[in-house]
């Protein structure tokens, strides 16, 4: 497993990598986000936010779900008309993408649908998204020259369905340790330091 933290040129995020961002970056869509990373490839680079809620509920949404009352995430500031999931790996969704060690990306709705019907999933096996982060082909490696992400390698499946979301950005930096440990207790407004 690698062991990088990095926020700075030559780290190239890959499946399953968390974007963090740096304490002070200015766009609000990414204000203090930890991003997982799907895809990043030549075509582009995917990914969902992992800790800023939205103000529905799947229930709201799709009323197959009305009784699972879940809050949906917002995945992101590119098409927000769309909705997404991830899930732990022991659902056995078909057609999910292995994104990491138990966390899988997507797959057949319809059997998910039929999972939580049927009380066979627990809130924390899956988050759903209002649309994602994407980047055009070198944008993502223009941000990371930027400074404007740190990468932390190989989510965990605790990190993405079990921590606090209000808390994930400061307990990722955490746990990374260092000067990231650091970042961690920067006040929200530099003024407030």
């Amino acid at each position: 497993m690698a062991n990088y933290f990095h926020n700075g040129v030559g780290v190239t995020p890959r499946r399953g990598d968390l974007l963090i961002s740096e304490p002070f970056l200015p766009d609000p869509n990414f204000e203090r986000t930890v991003i997982l990373v799907c895809e990043n490839n030549e075509e582009g680079a995917i990914g969902f936010i992992l800790n800023k809620p939205s103000m529905v509920s799947l229930g709201d949404m799709f009323e197959e779900f009305d009784p699972f009352d879940k809050k949906m995430l917002v995945g992101g500031p590119v098409q927000r008309d769309s909705m997404h999931f991830l899930h732990r790996s022991s659902l056995n969704i078909e057609d999910g993408t292995k994104i990491g060690e138990g966390i899988y990306w997507g797959g057949n709705f319809e059997q998910l649908k039929i999972l939580v019907q049927n009380n066979m999933v627990s809130s924390n096996d899956v988050l759903y998204f209002l649309g994602y982060s994407g980047w055009a082909p070198g944008q993502l490696d223009e941000e990371l020259n930027e400074n404007s992400w740190i990468v932390s390698p190989s989510a965990t499946a605790n990190q993405v369905f079990d921590l606090d979301p209000e808390l994930l950005w400061r307990e990722v930096l955490k746990k990374m340790g260092g000067r990231y440990r650091m970042f961690s207790n920067y006040p929200t407004d530099p003024r407030l330091n």
